[in-house]
């Protein structure tokens, strides 16, 4: 049986919501600084117990990553792999995140919503509860320079939070929630469903994962119509979780496949053609993908591996 929603209400009107979905807002480029990380480390260790799933790197050397634990992010320092806490977690999970060119970080918070973190301070800003109905499961976002965009696992919607031209925080009460229709199938036995979430090549339409399913949509960000990505004869991306778009290139994680499979999209993102798989032997259930000069980062989620307070993790680079 398909798990049920209530009403989703837009309170913005039909051309906000398509200004939110269309420009992309930047992660530093595949082409910056490429010759100075040819000397960072390959595997960049985490403090035992730590369980990252997000990860976000914005244009200076430092990535960030969200626990499952207890909901704190960490701070690497690509250069030398140093790092520490820089917010301790509100002891619920932390998953998807993105950091904003206002030292912002958008975190995806499992069944509690999400709330945005000063990157510098560790202070949270805001916390916005998403759903409207149980089961939910805020899985991974994505920016824009008019909105922050968040996938549920476990309900066929997607959450906007509505920015400000200066880029200023909506009022919890201007979440938008926009259902899933057309081509989307939720899956109600469990699995996880919309996973991770990016935008086409020209900014016309959102590209969500389905991971159980192994299906890539382009969504309409103004009515929530979604399509099938033509992926020709490519495998379906089962356990597809994090995406990386960089230019028309897609990079889309596998994680228990430990693979990151790579695609160059049409502009408006309807199809797509695959490229390579890109493997690496220190992959253990990588989840999600943020680039630094001509590198990937991926921490490493472990899921097969039972966590214990001294379970080992990681974030390993590979050449993008």
């Amino acid at each position: 049986m398909a798990p049920t929603h209530g009403s989703f209400a837009h309170p913005l009107s039909r051309r906000r919501l398509l200004a939110i979905g269309t420009a992309s807002l930047g992660a530093a480029s595949l082409g910056t600084s490429a010759h100075a990380a040819a000397s960072w480390p390959d595997v960049i260790a985490l403090p035992d117990g730590f369980r990252p799933e997000g990860i976000a790197i914005g244009h200076a050397p430092y990535a960030y990553l969200g626990s499952l634990g207890d909901g704190s992010i960490y701070r690497a320092d690509l250069r030398t792999g140093e790092g520490g806490i820089i917010s301790t977690g509100p002891g619920t999970p932390s998953v998807g995140l993105k950091l904003d060119d206002r030292g912002r970080l958008f975190v995806a918070g499992r069944d509690t919503g999400a709330r945005v973190v000063d990157a510098r301070s560790g202070e949270i800003l805001a916390f916005y509860p998403l759903a409207t109905t149980t089961p939910t499961f805020t899985n991974d976002v994505h920016l824009t320079p008019r909105a922050a965009w968040f996938t549920d696992s476990y309900q066929p919607v997607l959450y906007a939070l509505p920015l400000g031209r200066r880029g200023e925080l909506p009022d919890a009460a201007d979440v938008v929630r926009l259902p899933l229709s057309g081509d989307w199938t939720q899956v109600a036995d469990g699995s996880v469903n919309a996973n991770g979430i990016t935008r086409t090549p020209d900014g016309s339409a959102l590209l969500v994962v389905q991971s159980g399913v192994g299906g890539l949509h382009r969504v309409d960000p103004r009515t929530g119509v979604t399509t099938l990505v033509d992926l020709g004869d490519a495998a379906p991306l089962t356990n597809g979780d994090g995406l990386l778009r960089t230019g028309r290139t897609l990079y889309v994680v596998q994680n228990r496949q430990n693979a990151i499979d790579v695609f160059t999209l049409a502009a408006d993102g309807r199809s797509g053609v695959f490229r390579r798989r890109i493997t690496d032997a220190d992959f253990d259930v990588p989840t999600t993908v943020a680039a630094l000069g001509n590198r990937l980062y991926l921490p490493n989620a472990r899921f097969t591996t039972t966590p214990t307070p001294t379970t080992t993790y990681s974030v390993v680079a590979v050449p993008a």
